[in-house]
């Protein structure tokens, strides 16, 4: 019998990405590590090895070919510069990335050129300076870099921002377009081999997540002369299942919808004469 290959998955060990990227695993499938101290699970059910690695070293462990894939952030694989890419957008971690000076400066993003740069990301932020002519002296810090410019080691930040509370209180106000989105992601070597039906299985276990927390299953009766209208409400993916009912003149209707959308189009379907409006989660997906 021909021995089994485990892919090999790099997952965060900590920080904001690690819960959610373990639970949207578990939600797919795989099996996940209950003990916080564990560094390694094997899922031979699924055919997987995780390994529960520092966020931003998994995209350097990815690129040398270490590890077949891994989940990190989009700010922590360009940064690092590593020999890897992104494949699959998976939705959660979700940040901006941008700069921001003492408040009342008004400083524009030409006012950056042969300035001092504070950032725990400076492989990314040069290369957003690169991209636009501009050269800086940039200041690596690990953290807390709202504090550089107080204690005069910089004329701006370049930093992840959520709700920009920490900046304000530090008197530092937000300025330019934000240099980059991030989110968590799945990645893989460039150029690297990595078992094709495995990554498809992974691909679209994750993907399937990814709708069933962004889309529901709806469900309405309606009389058939207003399917039309209807159907315009709720086109699903391909088109909307309709079933004849005994009622005569009538037509039962099933369709995925946004999530976020569900009530108001229940409402609208209501206000249209659609009747019996139903909506279900959906735990799992092939589309």
């Amino acid at each position: 019998m021909t021995e089994q290959h485990l892919i090999r998955i790099a997952v965060p060990n900590k920080g904001a990405l690690s819960e959610a990227a373990a639970q949207m695993l578990r939600e797919a499938g795989y099996a996940q590590r209950t003990d916080s101290k564990e560094l390694v699970l094997i899922d031979e059910a699924n055919g997987v090895e995780f390994y529960y690695l520092r966020p931003r070293d998994i995209a350097v462990y990815v690129g040398e070919g270490t590890l077949d894939l891994g989940i990190t952030g989009r700010d922590m694989l360009i940064d690092s510069g590593a020999a890897a890419s992104e494949i699959l957008a998976l939705g959660f971690g979700v940040s901006r990335f941008r700069f921001a000076a003492p408040k009342g400066a008004q400083y524009s993003l030409e006012d950056l050129q042969g300035r001092r740069i504070a950032t725990s990301y400076p492989g990314l932020l040069e290369r957003y300076l690169s991209e636009h002519g501009l050269s800086a002296r940039l200041v690596h810090l690990d953290g807390a870099v709202e504090s550089s410019i107080a204690l005069g080691v910089a004329d701006a930040i370049a930093d992840v921002v959520e709700t920009g509370t920490t900046l304000r209180k530090a008197g530092l106000e937000l300025f330019g377009e934000p240099i980059l989105r991030s989110e968590g992601i799945l990645i893989k070597r460039n150029n690297g081999e990595v078992d094709a039906v495995a990554l498809d299985h992974l691909s679209r276990r994750l993907s399937s997540v990814l709708v069933a927390r962004n889309y529901v299953l709806m469900d309405y009766d309606c009389p058939s002369e207003l399917l039309d209208r209807a159907s315009e409400l709720t086109p699903g993916f391909a088109s909307p299942t309709v079933s004849t009912l005994a009622r005569q003149g009538w037509v039962a209707v099933r369709a995925m919808v946004p999530r976020a959308d569900a009530q108001r189009l229940m409402d609208e379907l209501w206000d249209l004469g659609a009747r019996a409006i139903l909506v279900t989660d959906l735990a799992a997906c092939r589309l």
